[in-house]
């Protein structure tokens, strides 16, 4: 079984990713853990369906129909649905209700279901009828700005619109760059140091709760189908740490 992954980093700041995916035969894959929320479509046997994912605190296996095409959206870290908070959809998701190729259901109303290359276009109408909405502190402060407000006032408002704790979203976040990276042939120690981790161990434990994987196992592609594009993460990461000038 492949899956074909493609995914892309998005100009708006309500999203933080674009991705499309397509199966080739019925298996299952392991599902990573992952901080953000989105809404994916997909088309089968020339159905079309919609559903809204959640947030997910660790790793597990789902089912992949046979020629599946997918196209998905994940929502920037502080975003989230006006008639579902985001903590209700931690580990869970919605499929939505009347979808076919062309349109889906969403907050009371019929939107056009994207292609990968119109998602903007979509999450911007969506915001201008106010379904998704966002908390400007959590925003703030994953801007690496210092509000002026207590720390138990920001993690009560970080919980209260991610349904996850700050610490447990860095834990996520470090272990799927930590793959991705080793996905690319980075060693193993360098991995270690670069992302802070204190040993080796402490890597492989984090590995296997959030990933699913052992180190050698994401540097040698083995373990079977998984939900997560590593090269375009380590081409974020990168990206995100080179020095300019």
């Amino acid at each position: 079984m492949q899956l074909r992954f493609e995914t892309r980093a998005s100009d708006s700041s309500w999203v933080d990713a674009v991705w499309t995916c397509t199966s080739d035969h019925v298996t299952t894959m392991t599902s990573v853990a992952a901080v953000n929320w989105g809404l994916v479509f997909w088309e089968r046997d020339g159905h079309g369906y919609a559903g809204v994912t959640g947030p997910e605190t660790r790793t597990g296996t789902a089912p992949v129909p046979e020629g599946a095409t997918f196209v998905g959206i994940e929502f920037a870290v502080g975003t989230s649905l006006r008639t579902v908070p985001t903590p209700a959809l931690v580990d869970a998701g919605i499929e939505l209700p009347d979808a076919t190729r062309r349109t889906f259901r969403l907050d009371g109303a019929r939107w056009g279901t994207p292609g990968a290359d119109d998602a903007e276009a979509l999450v911007d109408r969506l915001v201008r009828a106010g379904a998704v909405v966002r908390d400007p502190l959590v925003v703030a402060v994953r801007r690496g700005e210092d509000p002026e407000v207590t720390g138990r006032t920001v993690e009560r408002r970080f919980r209260a619109a991610t349904g996850l704790t700050q610490g447990v979203v860095r834990q996520i976040e470090r272990a799927r760059t930590a793959a991705a990276l080793l996905a690319t042939g980075t060693p193993v120690a360098d991995v270690v140091t670069g992302l802070d981790y204190f040993d080796e161990p402490h890597l492989a434990r984090s590995l296997r709760r959030y990933v699913g994987r052992t180190a050698r196992q994401v540097r040698e592609g083995s373990g079977g189908a998984i939900a997560i594009d590593l090269a375009q993460r380590a081409t974020s990461y990168t990206t995100l740490t080179t020095p300019l000038g």
